[in-house]
């Protein structure tokens, strides 16, 4: 089936390629004759290709639409067949399991006796009882706690294991109760402090209000009080001030009188702090005193100068007498090494000679 279908297609895909060939062989000779070709649109040819294209749409839709109906029966087709095939399928496996439990059951076979899975049900056991006398210490057939009451003896230590936890759970319940009882005390006092802890605070916040509202008043009162003191005291400090400056502008200080600054502990002394200065006599008297001074001054700085000279004078007659005496000591010395040239050179002739 897939085969013919793809058959069908190759043979349609060859059918559309010979239309497009021929087409475009048409447009060619259409194109390139002379004869035919007009200059613009060709509007013959442009509607002649519209109707091929309509027609190829219309046939190809067509084949499409046959393809598609083909394909919708092929499917349909497909799965009755594979219904089909399914349900053979499921009727031959029923017949086969039909067929092994009615001729071929296990117990039938030959070697069933070493694959049986009741074969240990069926065989006697190893120990009868706990006096069995098969169960011999070599036997290994018995152990510590494997006896035959073992299933009552672990059925009597689970019940008593679950009693124990039974109890273990009630004991537990009830520490939970005691401690819930407990929790719910302490939650209770708690609550019951942090209201003492809250109306505390509310009075510890009226009483601090009514503080502060005293002391607001008292520092008004206060303030009040100092303000008025101040002014007071502002007052008596002006009236002081105006008195005390009305007694310096009448009193000796500021009028600069001269006999205020004299001492009692003689005529030519005078009180530092109350002392206004020197009057012109004595000014005058002070300036020729400075006069005198300055002209004994003068001559001592010439007086000085005078012996400065002197000493100069005699010092550079001294280094003259120094220079002459040893431009002479000089002249004597090579005067001397002269002489003693020559005589060293005669004895030196003499000292040859012989």
């Amino acid at each position: 089936m897939a085969q013919k279908l793809d058959y069908r297609q190759d043979l349609a895909e060859d059918a559309a390629l010979q239309r497009r060939r021929y087409r475009e062989l048409q447009r060619q000779s259409r194109v390139f004759d002379a004869r035919v070709r007009t200059i613009g649109v060709d509007t013959e040819a442009l509607d002649a290709q519209i109707k091929d294209r309509k027609i190829q749409e219309a046939t190809q839709r067509a084949y499409d639409d046959t393809i598609a109906a083909e394909m919708k029966q092929n499917d349909k087709i497909l799965c009755i067949l594979d219904e089909r095939q399914k349900r053979d399928s499921q009727i031959l496996n029923k017949a086969v399991n039909e067929f092994r439990q009615t001729y071929q059951q296990p117990e039938t076979r030959r070697e069933f006796d070493l694959s049986d899975p009741q074969a240990l049900k069926k065989d006697t056991p190893a120990r009868l009882a706990d006096s069995d006398p098969r169960c011999t210490i070599s036997g290994l057939q018995k152990f510590m706690g494997e006896d035959l009451n073992s299933e009552n003896r672990w059925k009597f230590q689970k019940e008593q294991t679950r009693e124990w936890l039974l109890q273990q759970q009630k004991d537990w319940e009830n520490a939970l109760a005691d401690k819930k009882y407990a929790d719910d005390l302490h939650d209770q006092h708690r609550m019951e402090l942090d209201q003492k802890a809250v109306n505390l605070q509310r009075i510890d916040e009226e009483t601090r209000r009514a503080i502060c509202i005293t002391t607001t008043e008292f520092n008004k009162a206060l303030a009040a009080d100092i303000a008025s003191r101040r002014q007071l005291e502002k007052q008596q400090e002006d009236e002081d001030n105006i008195a005390e400056i009305s007694n310096l502008l009448r009193g000796d200080l500021l009028s600069e009188n001269p006999q205020q600054a004299a001492s009692s502990f003689g005529n030519g002394r005078v009180i530092p702090n109350r002392w206004k200065g020197m009057n012109q006599d004595q000014l005058k008297e002070i300036r020729d005193v400075q006069l005198q001074q300055v002209l004994e001054k003068l001559r001592l700085e010439e007086e000085e100068r005078q012996r400065n000279a002197e000493w100069d004078r005699k010092r550079i007659q001294e280094a003259r007498a120094e220079v002459l005496f040893e431009r002479h000591q000089q002249r004597q010395n090579r005067e001397l090494r002269r002489t003693l040239d020559n005589l060293n050179a005669q004895l030196s002739q003499e000292q040859k000679t012989r």
